[in-house]
C-alpha cells in the first residue's frame, strides 16, 4: 500500500512538474515582453494563455520521425534520459520541513547532483546519435560546459555542507538561523552563476547558439521528443531556483505564511532572476564562457570553501 501511494504521488508530482514548466514558457514570454518594452503572447485566451497550450499540442500533434543517418535507439532514448534526469531530482526536494515524495535523505544533495549530471549523457548522445555535424558540435559544447561549471557548483555548495554539517536539504534549511546568503555571498553568486550555465540558459546557450549551430545538439529533433529536451531545460531552471531558495534563501523559513509558500515565492523570485538576465545580458564568446568557468569561478570557488573551513574552525574553537 505504501509504495502504491508513493507511485501516486510521483505521478501526481510529475503532472504538475510538467504543468510547471508550460506555464514558465508562457511566463518567460509576458516577461520578457516586459521587461524588453515589446508585446508578449496576447492573443490567444486571457492574457494569451492559451499560446502555451496551443503549442504544447503542436508538439503533441507533430509527427515524430528517425533520420535515415541517426542512430535509431539512442535518438530515441536520448531526450528521455534528459526529462528524466529533471524529473528525478525532484523526488528528494522538500516542500517544507516534514514533507518530499521520497523522504528526508540524509544525501539528498548528492543524490540531485547525480541526478543532474545524468542531462550530460543525455545531451551528449542526442547530438552524437543524430548523424549531424551541427548537433555534434552542439553536444561536445554541452558536455564541456557541464563539466567546466559542476567543479565550481560543487564546490560553492561545499561552503553550505560546511556551514550546516549535513547533506539533507531538510538539515541545510532548519540550520539557516540567518540565511547562507548572508553567510556565503560568494558561493551564491557562483552557484547561481553556475546554475545559469548547467541549464544552457541565455547568456550561457553556447549549445544551442542559433546563429552558429542552427539549434545545436536538438537540431534534428522534432515533435515530442524536442519536447523532451525542452522540458528538461525549464525543470533544471526550476530546480536550481528551488535549490537557490532552500541553500542559501532560508527555505520555507518566514513569518506568517505557510512554509511551503514561502519557498514558492523564493523559488518565483530567482526563477525572474532568470529570465532578467535572458532580455538583459548578451551571449559571449564560447573561449570566454569557458574562461569565465576555469579561470574566475573555479578559483574563486576554491577560495571560498578555505575560508569557510577556516572560519567555521575558528568558530568551534571559540
Amino acid at each position: 500500500m505504501m509504495l502504491f501511494l508513493m507511485a501516486l504521488g510521483m505521478l501526481f508530482t510529475t503532472l504538475i512538474l510538467l504543468g510547471v514548466a508550460g506555464f514558465l514558457v508562457f511566463a518567460e514570454r509576458r516577461v520578457l515582453g516586459f521587461l524588453q518594452n515589446r508585446l508578449g503572447p496576447n492573443r490567444l485566451g486571457p492574457l494569451g494563455v492559451g499560446q502555451a497550450l496551443a503549442d504544447a499540442l503542436k508538439l503533441m500533434s507533430k509527427e515524430n520521425f528517425v533520420p535515415d543517418f541517426a542512430d535509431p535507439v539512442l535518438y530515441r532514448a536520448a531526450p528521455v534520459l534528459v526529462a528524466f534526469s529533471a524529473l528525478a531530482s525532484f523526488a528528494v526536494v522538500p516542500l517544507d520541513h516534514h514533507f518530499s515524495w521520497a523522504g528526508n535523505w540524509n544525501i539528498g544533495l548528492l543524490f540531485i547532483l547525480a541526478m543532474s549530471s545524468l542531462n550530460a549523457y543525455g545531451v551528449f548522445l542526442g547530438g552524437w546519435a543524430s548523424g549531424n555535424k551541427f548537433s555534434l558540435l552542439g553536444a561536445v559544447r554541452a558536455v564541456a560546459q557541464l563539466v567546466s561549471y559542476e567543479l565550481p557548483m560543487g564546490l560553492a555548495l561545499l561552503g553550505v555542507v560546511l556551514l550546516s554539517g549535513s547533506l539533507s536539504l531538510n538539515g541545510i534549511v532548519a540550520a539557516q538561523n540567518l540565511p547562507y546568503i548572508v553567510l556565503q555571498p560568494l558561493g551564491f553568486v557562483i552557484f547561481l552563476i553556475a546554475g545559469v550555465a548547467e541549464t544552457h540558459r541565455l547568456p550561457f546557450d553556447l549549445p544551442e547558439a542559433e546563429s552558429e549551430l542552427v539549434a545545436g545538439f536538438n537540431t534534428e529533433y522534432g515533435g515530442m521528443r524536442f519536447g523532451y529536451f525542452f522540458l528538461g531545460e525549464y525543470l533544471g531552471l526550476t530546480l536550481i531556483a528551488v535549490l537557490t531558495a532552500l541553500l542559501y534563501l532560508g527555505g520555507w523559513h518566514g513569518p506568517w505564511l505557510p512554509g511551503w509558500i514561502w519557498l514558492l515565492i523564493k523559488t518565483a523570485a530567482v526563477i525572474f532572476v532568470f529570465f532578467w538576465l535572458r532580455a538583459t545580458l548578451p551571449r559571449p564568446r564560447y573561449d570566454q564562457l569557458m574562461a569565465l568557468g576555469w579561470k574566475v569561478l573555479l578559483p574563486l570557488a576554491l577560495f571560498n570553501v578555505l575560508a569557510t573551513a577556516l572560519a567555521a574552525a575558528l568558530w568551534r574553537l571559540a
